[in-house]
């Protein structure tokens, strides 16, 4: 099964993804995207660290994530990336214009072949205020046109409010 949880900053949904990926039976790697580039970051990733079960792998790709996908994924294990719009704006931010469709395009290409149970978490960023800059309405676009393109390919997907799941597609959870 392929999932993808949404919701805003503390709506619960990376603690909804790890309870679903530990209640999985499955092995569970977890692939981080953040980049912890300052303090309030760094106390972010510290506090998903002490949170997660010793025994899941933790890969770190802040960019490359449809390969990550691929190397992890397998029958036997649960995936749980988080998060796409950090994933994102790090993919926004670099010099390099092209590099955003071409991770894009290949996170999308291959997530239908990949086996296993992967769930994906992001923020959803189109409920609020158009933002007023460039980069930021672009990075709402993207985000939005993602994450219309990754439920059409997961089999379920939920909304997280005050930590209460609102399935969207697919089974409840």
């Amino acid at each position: 099964m392929h999932e993808l949880i949404l919701g805003g900053a503390r709506s619960g949904k990376s603690r909804l993804a790890e309870r679903l990926a530990a209640e999985s039976g499955l092995a569970v790697t977890y692939i981080a995207t953040s980049q912890p580039l300052d303090g309030e970051m760094n106390d972010r990733v510290r506090v998903h660290r002490e949170r997660r079960p010793v025994e899941w792998v933790l890969i770190e790709e802040p960019l490359a994530l449809a390969d990550a996908l691929r190397a992890a994924a397998s029958a036997e294990r649960c995936v749980l990336v988080d998060c796409l719009t950090l994933w994102l704006t790090n993919l926004l931010l670099l010099d390099d214009s092209t590099r955003l469709g071409a991770e894009r395009d290949a996170l999308l290409a291959c997530v239908t072949d990949l086996p296993g149970r992967i769930i994906f978490v992001s923020n959803e960023t189109g409920l609020g205020v158009v933002p007023l800059g460039e980069l930021t309405r672009r990075y709402v676009d993207e985000a939005g046109a993602l994450h219309q393109a990754l439920a059409e390919r997961c089999q379920r997907v939920a909304l997280t409010v005050a930590g209460l799941p609102l399935t969207l597609k697919g089974t409840p959870i």
